[in-house]
C-alpha cells in the first residue's frame, strides 16, 4: 500500500473513532439533560420572584429611571441600596416618602427592601449604638415608603474580641432592631456578609437573636459551597430565610440550579435579587440575566 493511501486510511479510521466517541458523549449529555429536566419537573412550582439590588447595577439611576428599566426587563422588585442616586434615605421628608411609595405602587414594581450598611460588630459602644439607631430610622423609612424589610450586615470580627462575644453582641443588637422593625410593620434581614459569612456563625447569631421579625438574607457566597453543594449551608439557615441576593448566574462554579431547586423544594416564595456589576447597556444585560434565571430556576 502506498504511503499516501496508508495516511488516508489512518485519517478515516481516526475520524470514525472520534465520530463514534462524540456520538456517545452526545447521548450521555442528552440523557443527563433529560434526567435533570425530569428532576426539575418533579419539584413544586417556582414561587420566588426575580428582582435587583441597586448596588453597582442601578446605583446611578434615579427612582423613575430605575422603575422604567425594571419594567422593561420584567424584573418584579428591587432592594434600594443606601447612598446611591435614587436617594431613598432617612433624611427624606414625609411628602417625599409618600411620593416614593406612590411611584412604586403605581408602577407595579415591588419595593422589596432598603439595603443599609448598618452593622453591629464594633467593640466601641458609641459606634454600636449609632448603628442600632440608624437601623431604627430605616425601619421607619421602610414603613413610610412601603418596603417589606431592611437589610443589615455583619461586616467583621474584631481581632481583639473573642468571636463568641462578638456573635452574641450582633445577635442581641439584632433582637433590639427586631423590636423596632415590629413596631413599624417591617422586617430585618441579616446579609451573610464579610467576616461573618460563615453559615455556621450566622446560625449562632440567629439563635441568639431569636426574634420573629429578624431573618437571613442569603448572599450566594463561595463559602456556602461544600463538596460542590450548598444544601448543608442552605438547610442550616432555611427556617430564617427572608431574602436572597444572587450574583453572576453565568459563573458555573456556584451551584445555582441546586440552590433554586432547594428553594422550590422548601417553597421559598420571596425574592431572589440580582446583585451584579454595572454594564454599559443595563437593559440588555438584565434581559440576558432574566433568561438565565428562568433557565436555571425551572
Amino acid at each position: 500500500m502506498k504511503e499516501n493511501d496508508l495516511d488516508r486510511r489512518r485519517f478515516l479510521e481516526q475520524s470514525l473513532a472520534l465520530a463514534v466517541a462524540g456520538g456517545f458523549v452526545g447521548v450521555v449529555r442528552s440523557a443527563a439533560s433529560a434526567e435533570q429536566a425530569a428532576a426539575t419537573a418533579a419539584l413544586p412550582p417556582r414561587k420566588f420572584r426575580l428582582g435587583m439590588v441597586t448596588y453597582m447595577m442601578g446605583a446611578q439611576m434615579d427612582v423613575p429611571t430605575l422603575i422604567k428599566t425594571l419594567k422593561e426587563v420584567q424584573f418584579e422588585g428591587v432592594e434600594l441600596r443606601t447612598s446611591h442616586k435614587h436617594g431613598v434615605e432617612p433624611t427624606l421628608s414625609a411628602e417625599a416618602r409618600r411620593e416614593v411609595k406612590k411611584q412604586f405602587e403605581d408602577s407595579g414594581i415591588v419595593l422589596w427592601g432598603l439595603g443599609t450598611t448598618c452593622e453591629f460588630h464594633s467593640p466601641d459602644p458609641q459606634a454600636l449604638r449609632k448603628n442600632v439607631e440608624t437601623c431604627g430610622e430605616f425601619c421607619k423609612l421602610a414603613q413610610d415608603v412601603g418596603a417589606r424589610g431592611v437589610k443589615v450586615r455583619p461586616n467583621n470580627l474584631p481581632k481583639e474580641v473573642a468571636v463568641e462575644k462578638t456573635l452574641e453582641q450582633i445577635g442581641k443588637s439584632l433582637a433590639e432592631c427586631g423590636k423596632m422593625a415590629a413596631d413599624n410593620g417591617v422586617e430585618i434581614w441579616l446579609e451573610i456578609h464579610g467576616g461573618v459569612s460563615d453559615p455556621v456563625k450566622i446560625r449562632t447569631v440567629m439563635d441568639i437573636c431569636n426574634h420573629r421579625k429578624v431573618g437571613v438574607c442569603w448572599n450566594s457566597n463561595a463559602g456556602d459551597v461544600k463538596d460542590g453543594s450548598v444544601k448543608e449551608s442552605f438547610m442550616l439557615l432555611r427556617k430564617n430565610l427572608m431574602s436572597c441576593h444572587i450574583t453572576d448566574l453565568f459563573n458555573e462554579k456556584y451551584p445555582w440550579r441546586e440552590l433554586f431547586a432547594l428553594m422550590r423544594e422548601t417553597k421559598y416564595d420571596r425574592f431572589t435579587l440580582a446583585e451584579i456589576a454595572a454594564k454599559p447597556d443595563p437593559v440588555a444585560a438584565l434581559k440576558s440575566y432574566r433568561e438565565k434565571w428562568l433557565a436555571l430556576s425551572g
